[in-house]
């Protein structure tokens, strides 16, 4: 099997001394993985950050077989953000969810889509509540839709209007900004609870029931934030 394409690396692991197993979200694809021999030698290892975009030729002797990679950077995004730990944070924790959450050679043009959103998400003022909503919009084209407005109910606490989620177990305060879509928001508190809310909703839904543990990438994304 062969074939070219282009596509986001979202992981990287060494194999030996020289070269790298690693995970490519393409765009014709899906999210294959191969190895890249030679993928820890200075000639290539600077632009293997993940999520960076690669040129990708695939080569595999048959389908039941990892193959390999020989790649050729596209563009290099991580770099930008070396100076930012936030959006670097970001950047790994976004690549994380791809990787766990998508299924291995199954195209989802959609996905790939929204990692080129996610992008130009990041060079945007108030990008953390857009990538908050970007989450959510990666989760439903996966199947995984969290209809909030749908689960809320509006009380008035203190004259504010609150939004209230309700399970037989839990009361949940959700943050007005995720039902509202309130364009002037600037309150990094509710935010931060905006990414809690779905990352809970991930670890109860999706995560447990296939046995996946909360992924390290997007804790030390939050922490980040704090």
């Amino acid at each position: 099997m062969n074939w070219d394409d282009v596509g986001f690396l979202v992981s990287k692991n060494r194999y030996n001394e020289n070269s790298l197993i690693t995970e490519i979200f393409t765009k014709e694809h899906g999210k294959v993985s191969g190895i890249i021999f030679g993928g820890t030698s200075k000639k290539i290892k600077n632009y293997l950050q993940v999520g960076n975009l690669l040129y990708t030729t695939y080569n595999s002797k048959t389908v039941n077989r990892i193959g390999y990679f020989k790649i050729e950077i596209f563009k290099a995004f991580s770099p930008i953000y070396f100076d930012d730990p936030q959006k670097l944070n970001c950047i790994s924790s976004a690549m994380n969810l791809i990787k766990i959450l998508t299924a291995d050679s199954q195209t989802n043009e959609n996905v790939y889509k929204l990692i080129n959103d996610f992008y130009n998400i990041l060079s945007q003022n108030d990008w953390l509540k857009k990538y908050i909503f970007w989450e959510l919009e990666l989760l439903s084209v996966l199947g995984f839709n969290l209809d909030l407005k749908q689960m809320v109910n509006k009380e008035i606490i203190d004259n504010k209007i609150v939004y209230v989620a309700k399970s037989v177990t839990e009361k949940k305060i959700v943050p007005n900004f995720l039902i509202d879509n309130d364009e002037n928001l600037n309150n990094s508190k509710d935010l931060l609870n905006g990414l809690k809310l779905v990352g809970d909703f991930m670890d109860k839904t999706i995560l447990k029931p296939n046995n996946v543990n909360y992924p390290l990438s997007r804790n030390q994304f939050i922490n980040s934030l704090k």
